[in-house]
């Protein structure tokens, strides 16, 4: 039994439980809807592998719930559409919107075994892939940083990323790796200079990602620059981030003097949030989906106007702040619709802050004690992200013992989960 769930969209109940009855003899589980609603219904609680979806519904066409999907990041597993209508331009359009496959009816036996194959095959090489940049958008800014990334990716050597503190180094860096081959992160910061050669031999033929430079003792970076002399050895691409400048890290005198001329040969530049207004509403969505998936928490929609408040929003904390903020909106409203006033009480702007109110993500019209824990809030959020959510680092970093952290953090609000290195007597 190979216990895969399969969605089946179409509004003849007859082929739907043709489908359902050979997928099911084939070993696997099969979920089915007579129409878009409950396709979208299913789609968040069955989680399906990959979806099948009639062109022709009588509430809904599948184009545009395909569509749909696809706007609001929730486009994620496979879909192969069916119809016995179709034009050449319908299943041209299909494709290009994001579906995997086009079968026409009648379907016969083998075609459909052959398309469900493919696409649950296609679904698992994306899952082992990771995550890629195009979910961050289609703006021009994302637009150039594909090019970039794309050019990067057929040289040899290291690459530096470079971004303001927030920015998804990490998710771009996946981009980098190539399908199948090793992903390797060490586990503790110190292991760069404790067992440099054990990381180097894990990542042979794949990436080492050693995080941010920036935020490295000068001793640590001194281990990433000995990697970099080792990695032809093993064949590995190290792939570090900064959120500093080249030139500021060359000029900062805590910084190893060798390591920003051994990086700075391939430099890809990420851009900050703000940058990409237009791009704030899909990936908005998109975390809503992610993780509802991964966190099982209710996922969420957005109403217009609580998308017009994210997208003027100027997010000094860029890609790490959305992610936080659009998790923190997710568990307030526990599966409901999120409102205009919902993000602006999140983001700390009241009921009545405008975008003009906003000085450097700030609005400087709240209150004395409401502004400073927003700065707080911001502040201490921004070193989790940095420090991976490891709060012995955290603690170090900001200068508190662990059990005034802990203290602080439950007094702004902000949840966090105490890794086994963090637990134990403070």
């Amino acid at each position: 039994m190979r216990n895969t769930d399969i969605l089946i969209v179409d509004d003849e109940m007859g082929i739907r439980d043709l489908l359902s009855e050979i997928l099911q003899d084939e070993g696997y589980t099969v979920a089915l809807a007579e129409n878009a609603e409950e396709a979208r219904r299913l789609r968040h609680q069955a989680r399906p592998a990959m979806v099948l979806l009639d062109i022709w519904m009588p509430d809904c066409d599948g184009i545009t719930l395909l569509k749909e999907w696809a706007k609001n990041g929730q486009l994620n597993m496979p879909v192969v559409m069916m119809s016995g209508h179709a034009s050449i331009d319908t299943a041209v359009e299909a494709t290009r919107i994001g579906a995997l496959d086009f079968l026409e009816k009648p379907i016969a036996l083998q075609k459909l075994l052959a398309a469900v194959d493919r696409a649950l095959k296609h679904g698992e090489m994306q899952a082992a892939s990771g995550l890629t940049v195009d979910k961050l958008g289609n703006s021009p800014a994302i637009q150039d940083l594909n090019h970039k990334l794309d050019i990067a990716s057929k040289q040899n050597g290291p690459i530096l990323l470079t971004g303001e503190a927030g920015s998804p180094f990490e998710l771009v860096a996946q981009y980098l790796r190539k399908t199948g081959t090793p992903w390797v992160e060490p586990a503790k910061i110190e292991h760069i200079v404790d067992t440099p050669l054990e990381l180097l031999q894990k990542a042979t033929n794949g990436v080492l990602y050693v995080g941010d430079i920036s935020q490295y003792s000068k001793n640590i970076q001194k281990g990433i620059a000995f990697l970099l002399s080792k990695a032809d050895r093993y064949s590995v691409r190290i792939i570090a981030a900064s959120s500093k400048s080249v030139k500021s890290l060359t000029e900062n005198a805590g910084t190893d003097n060798k390591l920003p001329a051994l990086l700075s040969r391939v430099v890809v530049n990420i851009p900050p949030l703000r940058s990409q207004p237009d791009d704030i509403g899909f990936l908005a969505n998109r975390l809503s989906t992610e993780l509802a998936d991964s966190q099982k928490i209710p996922p969420v929609t957005f109403s217009a106007g609580a998308l017009t408040v994210l997208r003027q929003y100027d997010w000094p904390g860029n890609y790490d702040q959305l992610r936080n903020t659009v998790k923190n909106l997710m568990l307030a409203v526990d599966g409901e619709e999120v409102q205009e006033q919902d993000v602006a009480s999140e983001l700390g702007q009241g009921g009545n802050a405008s975008s003009s109110e906003l000085i450097g993500g700030f609005n400087f019209n709240m209150p004395l004690r409401e502004l400073r824990e927003e700065l707080e809030r911001r502040y201490f959020e921004y070193h989790i992200a940095q420090e991976g959510s490891n709060m012995s680092r955290v603690a170090q970093k900001v200068g508190l013992e662990r059990t005034h952290l802990y203290r602080k953090l439950k007094q702004l609000g902000i949840g966090v989960t105490r890794r086994p290195a963090d637990r134990g007597c403070d």
